[in-house]
């Protein structure tokens, strides 16, 4: 669960953005638009970090409407094992995904990841769990997520070269998975995967 703080500086700015993308007052727009440096300001000062570095994770101020980014992760399973990959961003370890692109729907954007990082083709078969990364077990982070999971099952391999931030994959069973990157994946999600498995096919939804 991120910090009480950190979750008002994200609404500060979101709010601050729609605002200045509505207000047809001059004035008014200028307030939002301080209001969201303010709020920048705050993430930085909570995170010890530059605020340029923040401004570049939320992208340009007063661009329409403030939504969540959405993130895609797709549970694939050889046996009683899960499928991971290992990031060359931080070293660790996550299942397949990452941010959806416009254009495709989400089962289209879990197969192209898992293809991209893998070489692995896949049939989505369900969607199994949806969590706001807020307030899941993961790394604090100044940009909202909805997170999409889904089961997959491996249909073959691709001759397209595999994505080089990914080191490499392999298939973990559930009491020897490797260091996680919590901001991709936690240990909680691992679980909510092995659970589908072996249960009776409930989404979980967070």
């Amino acid at each position: 669960m991120e910090d009480i703080w950190l979750r008002y500086a994200k609404r500060l700015q979101a709010l601050a953005t729609t605002g200045a993308t509505y207000a047809t007052d001059r004035y008014d727009q200028e307030r939002y638009q301080e209001i969201g440096q303010i709020a920048v300001e705050m993430m930085a000062a909570l995170g010890t970090v530059p605020v340029a570095r923040i401004e570049a994770l939320v992208g340009p101020f007063a661009q329409g409407y403030a939504t969540p980014k959405v993130d895609v992760r797709g549970a694939v399973f050889s046996g009683d094992r899960i499928l991971l990959v290992r990031e060359r961003a931080d070293g660790l370890w996550a299942l397949p995904g990452g941010f959806a692109d416009i254009g495709l729907s989400p089962a289209e954007n879990i197969a192209k990841e898992i293809r991209e990082e893998t070489c692995l083709e896949v049939r989505v078969a369900a969607l199994i769990g949806v969590r706001h990364k807020a307030k899941g077990a993961h790394a604090p982070d100044v940009r909202d997520f909805y997170k999409l999971f889904f089961a997959c099952d491996v249909t073959g391999t691709s001759d397209l070269p595999r994505d080089a931030d990914i080191l490499e994959w392999g298939y973990f069973p559930k009491d020897e998975v490797p260091p996680l990157s919590q901001g991709r994946t936690s240990q909680a999600d691992i679980e909510m995967a092995f659970a589908y498995r072996h249960g009776p096919g409930e989404a979980a939804f967070h």
